[in-house]
C-alpha cells in the first residue's frame, strides 16, 4: 500500500465519520415539514409570572428607547413586568434614556472585565442585592437593539408555565433587505429557528438561544449560582452548560424578536471575527464534560451533547481536515490542476448546499420575510457566499486577539416601522 492508498483510505473512513455526525442537519431540513406539530405541555393553574428584563447595553442611546417602548406595549400585564437596564461602560447619554422610558438603571465601568457575559452577571448582582430574585419567577434577556412582537412576553409565559426552565423565541431582523450582508444574517437566523430550532423542539430535545431573546426561570438562575458565562460567546456558553447538565431548553416559535444586523463587511468581520474566537473558547472550556455527557443521562440529555460537539472546534475541525485530505490526495495523485479542481468541486458543492438551505428557509418563512420575490432570490443566491466568509475569517481569527468588541447599532426605529412582511406574520402567531 503507497501513501496515496493510505490516504485514501483515511480520507475515506474520516468522510463517513463525518457524514454520520452531520446527517441529523439534513433530517433537520425537513423534520418540521414533515412531522405533526408536537402537543405542547400540559400547563396547570398558576398565578401571573413575573418578569424582569434584563438589558446590557453599551452607548444604545439612539436604539434602546424603541425596545423599552416594546416591553412597554406587552399585551402582558405590565404591572408584572420590571425592565432593568446595566448602562456598561457607558460614554452617551443611555442612563438618562432607559430611565426616561421607565427602566430600572443600573451604570458599571469596569474596563478589567468587558463583554456582555460580566455585564449580565454585574446585573443580576445587583437586582439581587436591591430587593432579591425572589422577586420575580424569570428573567428575559435582550440586546439594546431588539424589538419585541406585542404579545413576546405572553407567548414566552406559554412555554415557561408548560415547564420549561429555559425558552428561546423566534428571531427575526429589523433591516433584513439592507444588502447582502443583512440578509444573510437574517436567513441564517431563520433557518436556525425554523429548522434547528424547530426540529429540535419536535424530537423533544434541548433547544439552542442565539445570543438575544430567551430567558429562563429563577430555578435556574439559582442552579446556575447567577451568570457564570464570561467567554465571547456567552449565549453559546450558556446553552454548552444546559446541554451537559439535562437543562431542556424549549422554543417558542410565537414569541417573535428582532434586531438589527450589522451594514457593513468590516462589522460584519468584527463581530463573527468575536464569534469564532468564542467558539473556540467554549470548544476548549467543555471539551471533557461534553464527551462524559456521551454516556450519562437519558437519550435525549446524550444527544444534547452529542450535538453540541459537532457545533464546536472538534466538529467543524473534522470537517477542515477532511477537506485537506481531499486537497492533499487530489495534488498527489494529478498534481497541482488536481488539488485546484477538487478545491473549486468542494467549493461549488457547497455552494450548492448552502444555497438550498437558504432557498428551503426562504420558502418556509416567506410571510416573514419582506419585499418581491425577486429580491428574495437574489437573497437566496448571496447567501451562500456570506456563509463561506466564515472559512477565511476563521483562519484569521485563530491569529488574532481575543478580545470583546461592540458593535454599533444605528437603526432606530420602532415596531411600526419593521418591514411589512415581519409585521404581517407576526401578528398572525
Amino acid at each position: 500500500m503507497n501513501a496515496i492508498d493510505l490516504i485514501r483510505y483515511i480520507l475515506l473512513a474520516l468522510s463517513g465519520l463525518v457524514g454520520l455526525a452531520y446527517a441529523y442537519q439534513t433530517v433537520y431540513l425537513f423534520l418540521p415539514c414533515l412531522a405533526k406539530k408536537r402537543p405542547d405541555r400540559a400547563e396547570g393553574p398558576h398565578p401571573e409570572r413575573r418578569y424582569a428584563v434584563l438589558i446590557a447595553a453599551r452607548n444604545e442611546q439612539a436604539v434602546l428607547p424603541y425596545l423599552l417602548d416594546s416591553v412597554r406595549a406587552q399585551t402582558y400585564p405590565a404591572a408584572l413586568v420590571t425592565p432593568f437596564v446595566l448602562a456598561d461602560n457607558c460614554t452617551d447619554d443611555t442612563a438618562a434614556v432607559a430611565r426616561a422610558h421607565g427602566a430600572v438603571v443600573y451604570e458599571r465601568f469596569d474596563r478589567a472585565h468587558v463583554g456582555k457575559g460580566y455585564a449580565l452577571q454585574a446585573l443580576l448582582e445587583r437586582i439581587r442585592a436591591d430587593g432579591g430574585w425572589e422577586r420575580f419567577d424569570a428573567f428575559l434577556v435582550f440586546d439594546a437593539d431588539n424589538l419585541l412582537a406585542p404579545d413576546y412576553i405572553r407567548q414566552m409565559d406559554r412555554s415557561f408555565g408548560q415547564g420549561y426552565p429555559a425558552v428561546c423565541g423566534y428571531r427575526g431582523s429589523k433591516n433584513f433587505m439592507t444588502n447582502w450582508i443583512t440578509a444573510g444574517y437574517g436567513l441564517w437566523y431563520l433557518h436556525d429557528c425554523a429548522h434547528l430550532n424547530a426540529s429540535r423542539h419536535l424530537l423533544g430535545v434541548t433547544c439552542a438561544c442565539t445570543g438575544t431573546g430567551f430567558g429562563f426561570t429563577r430555578g435556574l438562575l439559582e442552579q446556575m449560582g447567577g451568570w457564570p458565562f464570561h467567554t465571547l460567546v456567552e449565549d453559546i456558553e450558556f446553552d454548552t452548560w444546559c446541554a451537559i447538565h439535562g437543562v431542556r431548553m424549549g422554543y417558542c416559535a410565537g414569541a417573535a424578536v428582532y434586531d438589527e444586523q450589522p451594514i457593513t463587511f468590516r462589522q460584519s468581520w468584527v463581530q463573527r471575527t468575536r464569534w469564532v474566537q468564542g467558539g473556540i473558547q467554549v470548544s476548549f472550556k467543555y471539551a471533557g464534560a461534553l464527551l462524559r455527557g456521551l454516556f450519562r443521562g437519558s437519550a435525549r440529555d446524550r444527544w444534547g451533547c452529542f450535538e453540541n460537539l459537532t457545533l464546536t472546534l472538534y466538529g467543524y475541525g473534522s470537517c477542515a481536515l477532511t477537506g485537506l485530505l481531499a486537497g492533499l490526495t487530489a495534488l498527489l495523485a494529478a498534481g497541482p490542476a488536481g488539488a485546484v479542481r477538487c478545491m473549486a468541486a468542494g467549493l461549488v458543492g457547497m455552494y450548492l448546499g448552502l444555497l438550498a438551505v437558504g432557498t428551503l428557509t426562504m420558502v418556509r418563512e416567506h410571510r416573514r420575510i419582506p419585499g418581491p420575490v425577486r429580491q428574495k432570490a437574489l437573497c437566496c443566491a448571496t447567501f451562500p457566499f456570506f456563509m463561506l466568509s466564515y472559512i477565511p475569517l476563521a483562519l484569521c481569527a485563530c491569529f488574532c486577539r481575543f478580545q470583546w468588541t461592540p458593535v454599533r447599532h444605528t437603526v432606530a426605529v420602532g415596531l411600526d416601522k419593521v418591514p411589512v412582511g415581519a409585521g404581517q406574520a407576526m401578528t398572525k402567531m
